[in-house]
């Protein structure tokens, strides 16, 4: 099974995602600052994944301190969570991982060093862990309202890569597949880092699972002809409202989509929830460097002193959202409010 995020003895390894498909590299990181890194750069992504990712490293920034007391730690540590925190700032899990750690953290206050260690290792193990269970929770939900013979469109990637179990989109599909339907898949390339192409494919290809890659052009054109009756994504924060952020691109796949009455569906835990956030005018949107539109491979492809605009995410609307489906069940936007 593909682990994008794993724990080793006294370190964090992960699966170099800006190397796939092509290469299978992991990186190893001993310190937090490299956990940092790997998830401001996309060596690791998807909102559940870099959520696991900063847990491990919390338990890292606490090993490397050297601290005669509890408020000389936490003058050191707390910096360095918020480090974690601010990486990316849209996907909620990232921030929800690291305060969960900080609360363990202070409830081990008065504790020994060691204990303090032992329980932040022990309480991100267990997110990990949990992870997989409500992976597993919405691939039963989501695959149930899956029919046979539908052509599914998803994008971006939302399976094994970006989770720490089977994943949230990507695995609904793949449980409606294991369940003997016989579904078509369709996955839009998801420009301008191709993380459809690269990553979703290459997932599916692991297993065996036919897909029909499409440039994100292509979508309309398909929807027209009637090879497409459902999309399924995932998302990265769900407002109170039901406003969804996912990659920048899902909300023209949802006009799409309601034009063409075809269902659209999102898959999410109930931690990509944010009841703090009214409405998706209220998510920050990541805002990330301009060489990823102007070069491909570090070739370049536009003229050079351009100005670029690259937003990492967009809002679909609740309107435009058919289910919400969580561990918890499926809902309409509207009844968000019933899974708590």
């Amino acid at each position: 099974m593909i682990q994008a995020v794993e724990w080793e003895g006294e370190r964090l390894r992960l699966l170099d995602q800006r190397r796939l498909p092509t290469e299978t590299v992991y990186i190893d990181c001993a310190d937090v600052a490299r956990v940092a890194e790997a998830i401001s750069a996309l060596s690791v992504r998807g909102a559940p994944a870099i959520g696991i990712a900063a847990a491990y490293g919390v338990v890292l920034a606490a090993r490397e301190i050297d601290a005669g007391d509890f408020d000389d730690f936490l003058k050191r540590f707390i910096p360095r969570c918020d480090r974690l925190a601010s990486a990316r700032p849209t996907a909620v899990h990232l921030r929800v991982a690291v305060d969960r750690m900080k609360r363990v953290a202070f409830a081990h206050r008065d504790a020994p060093r060691s204990l303090l260690f032992d329980a932040l290792l022990a309480e991100a193990q267990t997110l990990h862990r949990e992870d997989r269970e409500i992976d597993r929770a919405i691939a039963t939900a989501g695959a149930v309202r899956v029919n046979t013979g539908e052509g599914i469109l998803t994008y971006c990637n939302t399976g094994r890569l970006a989770t720490g179990g089977d994943g949230t989109a990507l695995g609904v599909i793949r449980a409606a597949w294991t369940a003997g339907k016989d579904i078509r898949v369709f996955v839009g390339e998801t420009r301008p880092l191709l993380q459809g192409a690269r990553l979703t494919m290459w997932e599916l290809h692991q297993e065996g699972i036919p897909a029909t890659l499409m440039t994100d052009g292509m979508v309309a054109h398909f929807m027209r002809r009637g090879v497409i009756q459902r999309c399924i994504v995932g998302a990265d924060r769900i407002a109170a409202n039901g406003d969804v952020a996912n990659k920048i691109g899902t909300y023209s796949l949802a006009v799409l989509a309601k034009a063409h009455g075809i269902p659209f569906d999102v898959a999410a835990s109930l931690a990509t929830i944010d009841l703090a956030t009214p409405t998706g005018d209220t998510i920050p949107i990541e805002e990330r460097d301009p060489t990823e539109i102007t070069h491909i491979g570090g070739v370049p492809i536009a003229p050079s002193g351009v100005t670029v605009a690259n937003p990492a995410f967009d809002v679909t609307p609740a309107a435009y959202v058919t289910a919400i489906v969580t561990e918890k069940g499926v809902v309409a936007p509207h009844q968000i409010d019933t899974l708590f």
